[in-house]
């Protein structure tokens, strides 16, 4: 199993120190984490130097910036060619797409990301639909707390993973609460989740978004390992030849 931290939920804009808490025993994968668009090229000079820390990790992806104030979007899609040459996934918040033709130009480095109640697109697998019609090779970030949120019943959630397990490429996973803030995980949502795992290949790299400290992970990663104490289903005889293309079950880093 691929399971580790994105480094702003441990470390906010640290990515050093959100590293260093990451690096655990039990922890795999890590996301790096630039949200804000002034944390972008600081994160982006850093990482050749920081390639040999994070050649421990079978799985690494970049939160792209939640919002674009400061750049243009040519702009910033320009910036994110570094991470998209490196073959990580970069997460992205569809609110911030404008001109799909710009994002195409990424590739499959685009990996879409589902949204809370706050925004107006990409909550609802028929909005995300509408998202990968236009982004063909993009990939796809289930956010579970997200889903949650949005349909508490988690039918949503299974409609998503249904119709984009193909494009499935990681799991974002906290407990969301009321106010769209990530917290940690709780029985209420463990439960919830366990019932759309099925879904989930267990291939697939697992990103805890939760605020933890270093002392807290060992606890955090069991509690997310009980959310997939179901057997998992194999879907990949379910598609298609096209489909088998776009699908990312296998290593990266």
């Amino acid at each position: 199993m691929k399971i580790g931290f994105s480094t702003g939920s441990i470390a906010l804009d640290d990515v050093c120190r959100g590293i260093d808490i990451a690096i655990h025993d039990h922890t795999n994968a890590i996301e790096l984490s630039a949200l804000r668009e002034q944390e972008l090229d600081p994160l982006l000079n850093l990482i050749g130097k920081i390639r040999n820390r994070l050649s421990i990790f079978e799985y690494i992806s970049f939160h792209a910036p939640s919002k674009r104030e400061m750049f243009s979007e040519e702009l910033l899609v320009s910036k994110l060619k570094k991470v998209a040459d490196l073959n990580w996934a970069i997460i992205v918040h569809p609110d911030l797409i404008e001109n799909f033709e710009l994002w195409r130009t990424l590739g499959r480095a685009v990996c879409i990301e589902n949204m809370d109640k706050r925004k107006t697109t990409g909550r609802t697998a028929a909005q995300l639909k509408y998202l990968f019609d236009q982004l063909p090779e993009a990939t796809f970030c289930f956010d579970i707390g997200h889903a949650r949120q949005i349909d508490p019943t988690m039918l949503e959630a299974e409609t998503m993973l249904r119709d984009f397990h193909y494009r499935l490429r990681q799991v974002h996973m906290s407990y969301v609460n009321s106010q769209s803030h990530h917290e940690r995980l709780n029985y209420e949502c463990i439960l919830a989740y366990q019932r759309v795992t099925q879904w989930i290949d267990n291939s697939i790299p697992i990103i805890l978004e939760t605020p933890v400290n270093q002392n807290e992970i060992d606890e955090e990663i069991s509690l997310a390992k009980k959310v997939f104490e179901f057997v998992h289903i194999n879907h990949e005889d379910d598609l298609t030849p096209k489909q088998h293309q776009v699908s990312i079950h296998r290593s990266e880093g």
